[in-house]
């Protein structure tokens, strides 16, 4: 059973972004210059500085319905009045119905968290972290450039799995599957069998580079 401690149903300004996934904990700068947007974020601001941010598919022009609540951390109001915001993702939610469109959407949502683990995530954390310190060390030999993974790189297996989450480019479908789910074991399960697969290519690649080098 999911928690219940903090489920609960409000009103929130939805921002949706085309491709782009909010994660619990994770930072997103944002530049608003759309009018109806910038009517929004100006009336956040005078609240609780808290919307919701839902990934829009371009191509098949629909909306998530499971997102992410961001609250603006610190902002910067421009001469023509664009606004430049730094902001961090908060709890998850699901949008349960709109109850207004113009000129921005409101919806009523529920707060979603993970279920409450049965079983010690660490092992599996850890395994995640290793995988990830492999794709960084073989992407940084093929590219001969520095990549370096943060040092507060988050030690909980949650946070952990939001941070993987929110670092894996090019595929928002797939971030937007590992947002919607509430085990923290199945998202870092799912994140370890991406990661592995990242690896193997990499490291094939990098088989390639050096045999090709040493017939140079």
């Amino acid at each position: 059973m999911a928690s219940s401690s903090k489920i609960a149903v409000r009103e929130l300004p939805l921002f949706p972004l085309p491709e782009v996934v909010l994660f619990p904990t994770r930072p997103l700068p944002l530049h608003v210059f759309e009018f109806r947007y910038r009517i929004m974020m100006n009336t956040i601001l005078e609240g609780d500085r808290r919307f919701g941010v839902l990934m829009f598919d371009p191509v098949q022009g629909t909306i998530a319905n499971i997102g992410c609540c961001a609250e603006i951390v610190h902002h910067q109001k421009l001469p023509d009045d664009r606004i430049k915001m730094f902001t961090l993702g908060q709890q998850r939610f699901r949008v349960l119905e709109y109850v207004r469109e113009k000129p921005y959407r409101v919806g009523l949502v529920e707060w979603i968290e993970d279920e409450i683990p049965t079983k010690d995530l660490y092992p599996l954390a850890t395994e995640v972290e290793q995988l990830l310190r492999d794709v960084v060390h073989l992407s940084a030999k093929l590219t001969e450039q520095k990549i370096e993974l943060p040092e507060d790189l988050p030690d909980l297996p949650t946070e952990l799995s939001y941070w993987v989450a929110s670092n894996l480019y090019g595929v928002p479908h797939e971030q937007q599957a590992l947002l919607e789910l509430q085990d923290t074991a199945l998202r870092l399960e799912r994140e370890s069998e991406i990661l592995t697969s990242t690896r193997n290519h990499l490291a094939a690649r990098t088989v390639l580079k050096d045999t090709f080098n040493q017939k140079l």
